[in-house]
């Protein structure tokens, strides 16, 4: 891949990223006879949320597509994924805390405490936020293997980011279950060529 198809494939999945947002603000504003629905705030949180979620889990699909594909350039769209899963939590818990809290923290305090999927949501934009912070080179030569070591909690992140969505949802389950199945294989495939390499190692002649 040249530098100029680097670079307008970047462009392109920028577009093709902050596209969810847009098209959230338009509606917001009622652009065109669209709209948020009867209930706007509960459709902003849905919709901030499960886009955060789906570019979470191809953000994990970037390392076992490379290895089956050979394309060693796709990691080059893990870091603009991960910061657009970033965002768009982000994005989820302002609409939380501002639109449908108001900014009422003895609230925020409480749901964070009594309301298991409200602590899960919380603990997964808590470990985003350094591993956002930490993206860029500068930081990942710096921190050198540190730096893998705190990216692997992205695993973490997308255990607790499935578990905040299923139990929020009260009654259909299927959706959930799928995202746990996509995210299920996406971490036993890893877990399975961890175990493969200790396999071979440990009988690799001295």
């Amino acid at each position: 891949m040249t530098g100029v198809q680097r670079g307008f494939s970047k462009v392109a999945l920028f577009a093709v990223c902050i596209t969810p947002f847009i098209l959230v603000v338009m509606r917001a504003v009622e652009v065109m006879g669209m709209s948020l629905g009867p209930n706007p705030v509960t459709e902003l949180l849905h919709t901030m949320g499960k886009t955060s979620l789906n570019i979470l889990l191809i953000t994990l699909t970037i390392s076992p597509a490379r290895r089956l594909t050979k394309i060693n350039a796709l990691v080059i769209y893990r870091r603009m994924l991960g910061l657009f899963s970033f965002f768009y939590l982000v994005v989820h818990f302002c609409a939380y805390a501002v639109l449908d809290l108001g900014l009422a923290w003895s609230t925020l305090y409480v749901d964070i405490t009594q309301r298991p999927y409200i602590t899960v949501g919380m603990l997964a934009l808590a470990l985003m936020i350094p591993l956002a912070v930490t993206s860029t080179r500068g930081m990942q030569r710096r921190l050198k293997r540190k730096w893998l070591t705190l990216h692997r909690t992205v695993y973490a992140i997308g255990i607790l980011a499935v578990t905040h969505y299923m139990w929020q949802t009260k009654l259909d389950l299927l959706e959930p279950l799928i995202y746990s199945l996509i995210l299920a294989i996406l971490l036993g495939e890893r877990l399975a060529r961890r175990l493969h390499r200790r396999h071979v190692n440990a009988h690799r002649p001295a």
